[in-house]
């Protein structure tokens, strides 16, 4: 008896609301410790690398520079480092590191034996395998003070860097990278930083028996492979999955999702007028949805030239090269979900506290100043990566980190109009008269959105120098936006709408919502160490991220019963639900969520996956699910909600046939997505376990799969129509619609 009073008390809103808390503060505790650690572990930066002869091959500086031009011509859109990035090009380490190791067989089966390695015997090859080895792994040691490479290791690097240098000046069209754009000066210092990078995967961390990268990625030539580690902590990963997905559906059906015949749903929410601020978010709605539009052309485009990189589709890839576009289609899908977000908290505030913003031509103040960031930040995005900012391009163009590209001053744009859109909002709900936690939620996880996309801008005046600390904050945005606030946003709209469009009592609404915070909270703070395992931190990591992880897909599987629970309600009710086709884009976002953060995520979340996995084809149906599925459809719920409103406003016809045309192209096509590029990188991944990293992400790896590449055409011309009939039916009963007699 005493404990299950204990279990009611922890369940009860009261008892939700201080464990959220405490959680919140001993997850934000914990990575702030480990933050604290973060300079110890990293791989450091040689002041110089050199030879044994006393030959200097490059410097500390080199390295610095490098990395700036690697950032400025936005290579992580075209091939990856260290695995992160995109998936066109190479990945710069490993192809280093493998050329590298091939051509200290040649060296050394001449030193040895004086014959080619083809024509050694097998026990030769063995006796030449132990020198390369003694190579990499006894003879180049990373220190602050200086790495000494053997004679043959710098004929290895003058090697590479050749390639390099030709590859980024005069192009690869067989690649998609078609040059004439780096300078032979610049790309000379990038081979110094992507060797840094491949000493960073190849040699051992001091005193250990792994590498910097805790041996990703596997390379067959030197024995490199995973640890035991990954594996202990994948077992634990899964039990612990297994162990709390039992403990979430227990107390969720035993306290949550009991009907209480107490408790009544609220009215349902009567619109009869808008407020001047929330009429003035009507020209949101075609810049939003045309950027959705935008957004999935570019979309199609980049799945051409996956498809077939050495041919033109319509505009030269001098014009429109792949790696430009990428960081166009990611920031453009970053900037019209934001303001599709913050329509929607500028048109709930009123609604809450049935009162006006002080001063509504702020909402067109905060519309041009995004018409001029996003524009803007676009334009610089091109400019940057192509050459035209030299003198200005980590300011106004392209800061070439996957995800993060806009320039710094659209950056410090971007966040001064979230945090003006944040204290507009902030300004009506206080005057509420009672204290909604819902909203509340929903609004202080949007300002947790813009003060964490600080984390990317440090130092806010320069390029980071060294890779792995930049890499760790660029994680910080990333993930703690998508899997921390994002979520946490997306738990307080669907209990805020599911309250104020009548289909769920107030108090239901809020307990399964603070369960749903206490889990993002304790699963997603830390969660974030998955991303670090072989990018350059220490190997706590793995056991870190493994674990907590693991635990993603709760939330996300609540939210998905929440929704699926709602949509039953609306249809044994009834009646007339005004609100259906908003509703329609919030379930469908519920469940998407947890097909792409939650199952997707999971295919490749446990260390031992991840380790073959990392930095191919199969992190796509993940990221791609996760964020228009879960994010984008948040964003067009707002868009619909705020011209339904309007509808009943001003009493215009709605008709909902071409609202659930758009939602089903775009989200059939989102979810058949996932087929070819998971079977696309279940091939990779195979290949990277038995051939290794570097063969896996060769061209001629994917000719087997060749026809799946293809078949992208389908989902892709799914999402673009759905994208298409989206924007003419918002711009139809938004502007074009006739009123009801």
């Amino acid at each position: 008896m005493k404990k299950s009073n204990l279990l009611d008390k922890f369940m009860s809103q009261k008892g939700l609301y201080t464990s959220f808390w405490i959680t919140a503060i001993v997850m934000v505790t914990m990575l702030i410790i480990y933050t604290s650690r973060l300079a110890k572990e990293v791989p450091p930066i040689p002041q110089v690398v050199k030879s044994t002869d006393g030959q200097i091959i490059y410097t500390y500086d080199d390295v610095v520079q490098g990395k700036v031009f690697f950032q400025e011509f936005d290579l992580m859109d075209y091939g990856s480092l260290l695995g992160m990035g995109a998936y066109m090009g190479p990945d710069f380490s490993t192809e280093f590191f493998h050329k590298r190791a091939e051509f200290l067989y040649q060296s050394y089966s001449q030193e040895l034996y004086q014959k080619d390695i083809s024509a050694a015997s097998s026990i030769e090859k063995g006796a030449i395998k132990v020198k390369v080895i003694q190579d990499f792994k006894e003879q180049t040691v990373l220190s602050e003070n200086s790495v000494t490479y053997s004679i043959a290791s710098k004929d290895a690097f003058l090697s590479n860097k050749n390639y390099l240098v030709d590859y980024l000046v005069n192009g690869n069209p067989k690649r998609g990278f078609r040059g004439g754009v780096i300078r032979t000066e610049e790309a000379e210092k990038i081979a110094a930083f992507v060797d840094w990078s491949q000493i960073v995967a190849s040699s051992l961390r001091p005193n250990t028996d792994r590498t910097w990268s805790n041996n990703w990625p596997p390379e067959p030539l030197i024995d490199q492979d995973i640890t035991w580690t990954s594996h202990f902590y994948t077992l634990w990963e899964m039990l612990v999955l297994w162990t709390f997905t039992i403990l979430v559906i227990y107390l969720s059906y035993e306290y949550l999702f009991k009907k209480d015949d107490e408790l009544i749903p609220s009215s349902p929410l009567v619109i009869t007028h808008l407020f001047p601020s929330q009429k003035k978010l009507l020209k949101y709605i075609p810049i939003v949805a045309l950027f959705f539009v935008i957004q999935t052309l570019i979309g199609g485009y980049l799945a051409h030239l996956y498809s077939d990189p050495t041919s033109d589709f319509l505009i030269a890839q001098e014009i429109l090269p792949f790696h430009v576009m990428r960081a166009i289609h990611t920031n453009m899908a970053i900037i019209w979900v934001a303001i599709g977000w913050l329509v929607g908290g500028l048109f709930i505030a009123p609604l809450v506290a049935n009162i006006d913003l002080k001063f509504p031509r702020l909402v067109d103040v905060l519309w041009v100043a995004l018409l001029i960031v996003g524009s803007g930040g676009i334009i610089g995005i091109y400019m940057g990566a192509q050459g035209y900012l030299r003198e200005s391009w980590f300011w106004l163009g392209n800061e070439g980190r996957e995800l993060l590209n806009l320039g710094r001053v659209w950056d410090i744009g971007l966040v001064i109009g979230l945090v003006m859109w944040f204290l507009m909002v902030i300004s009506v709900i206080r005057k509420a008269k009672d204290n909604n936690i819902l909203v509340g939620t929903i609004i202080w996880s949007s300002f947790g959105i813009a003060t964490l996309y600080l984390a990317g801008m440090m130092p806010i005046h320069k390029v980071m120098p060294n890779y792995t600390v930049d890499d760790y904050y660029r994680w910080w945005v990333v993930h703690l936006w998508v899997e921390l606030t994002f979520e946490l946003f997306a738990a307080g709209v669907i209990a805020f709408l599911s309250v104020a469009l009548g289909l769920v009592p107030r108090k239901t609404a809020e307990r399964v919502m603070l369960f749903e915070l206490l889990l993002i909270a304790m699963s997603g703070t830390l969660g974030v160490g998955h991303h670090y395992w072989w990018q350059g931190l220490d190997e706590h990591w793995i056991a870190i991220g493994g674990i907590f992880s693991a635990l993603e897909p709760l939330p996300l599987a609540l939210l998905m019963i929440e929704a699926l629970k709602e949509q039953k309600t609306i249809k044994n009710n009834g009646s007339k639900f005004e609100f259906a086709v908003p509703f329609m884009w919030i379930a469908g976002s519920a469940i998407l969520n947890w097909v792409g953060a939650g199952f997707l995520g999971m295919v490749i979340n446990t260390p031992t996956i991840n380790y073959y996995s990392h930095g191919t084809y199969l992190i796509m149906p993940h990221g791609h699910v996760a964020l228009l599925g879960a994010f984008g459809y948040i964003s067009i719920a707002f868009l619909y909600l705020t011209a339904r409103s309007n509808a009943l406003a001003q009493n215009l016809n709605w008709n909902p046939l071409l609202s659930k045309i758009g939602f089903g192209l775009v989200t059939t096509g989102t979810l058949l997505f996932a087929l070819p590029t998971l079977i696309i990188g279940f091939e990779q991944t195979k290949v990277a376990h038995n051939l290794g990293y570097y063969t896996a992400r060769l061209p001629e790896t994917l000719i087997p799969v060749q026809d799946w590449i293809f078949f992208r055409i389908v989902p892709d011309g799914l999402v673009i129509m759905g994208a298409i009939v989206v924007f003419i039916d918002l711009m139809n009963k938004t502007y074009f619609s006739k009123k009801n007699n």
